[in-house]
């Protein structure tokens, strides 16, 4: 499966500067990649409480619909954050677009303070398939919480998206915790964050990466905008798996309700 990680800089508030900035960068992939992958809430930035109601976006709003259709033309997958608005809440929510539209969807179930105020908790884990693939998505605060990632291994996956709008000086935790997630659940994961400055004067950490099931990064941004591209050996799942398997070997399952769809979506409702 080959990956392309878009690291870019942000306009919080500027929904019509992010989105030219997302499908301009979609336009460009190569034509053999199968997905591509933005920062947390891209799409608006970070909204605030006055702001919020203003920017954000149903899932079949118009930002998602001009993304579905880009991916559509180019034949690719998409991962992209935004501010989720649903039935008078909002949410901080990742979306798994495939040219056939909304194969997943996400909302960050840990909200740093930021989010508080601003967002409502999601109450779910979730994967899904992508060519083969079993994807799930975590937000950015999710990774620090190994629990999050273990739900999506219980769920089965095999490649643990992450939007990050990480900050310094937490640029390091989030290293760590991408490795450790990774090793943990013996997955592929892929983090992309955002770089440059917020409006509250956030410094973005960059540092985006790719980890193996073995824990050892593949690849890993700086600090600048770039497109790191790397294509992922999916033999070696079942070489990490093969003398052990963590889930196997545990001694204790997360609870929750677990639903299966049957399109291929499986969730782990929160209890």
């Amino acid at each position: 499966m080959k990956i392309e990680l878009v690291q870019l800089t942000g306009r919080d508030g500027d929904t019509s500067h992010n989105l030219a900035r997302v499908l301009d960068a979609i336009g460009a992939c190569a034509a053999d990649t199968d997905l591509v992958v933005f920062p947390e809430t891209y799409l608006m930035g970070f909204p605030t409480p006055e702001n919020i109601a203003r920017l954000a976006e149903p899932l079949d709003g118009p930002s998602m619909r001009a993304v579905q259709r880009a991916a559509e033309e180019k034949d690719v997958a998409v991962v992209v954050g935004l501010a989720e608005s649903d039935a008078g809440r909002f949410y901080n929510t990742t979306v798994l677009i495939t040219p056939q539209g909304v194969a997943l969807s996400y909302r960050k179930t840990h909200l740093w303070s930021s989010d508080r105020g601003v967002f409502t908790p999601g109450d779910r884990y979730a994967t899904a398939l992508w060519k083969g693939v079993r994807v799930g998505i975590l937000i950015c605060f999710d990774i620090e919480f190994p629990e999050s990632a273990r739900a999506l291994a219980q769920l089965g996956a095999e490649l643990i998206l992450v939007t990050n709008g990480n900050m310094d000086p937490y640029g390091p935790t989030h290293r760590t915790a991408i490795m450790a997630r990774a090793m943990e659940n013996q997955a592929f994961a892929v983090m992309v964050n955002r770089v440059g400055s917020g409006d509250d004067g956030l410094v973005f950490a960059g540092g985006s990466a790719v980890v193996d099931p073995f824990g050892h990064l593949l690849c890993e941004a700086g600090r600048e905008e770039c497109r790191q591209i790397v294509e992922l050996d999916l033999g070696q799942l079942q070489a990490a798996r093969s003398d052990y398997r963590y889930l196997d070997d545990r001694r204790m399952v997360l609870p929750g309700e677990l639903i299966e769809h049957a399109d291929g979506r499986r969730e782990l409702l929160i209890p």
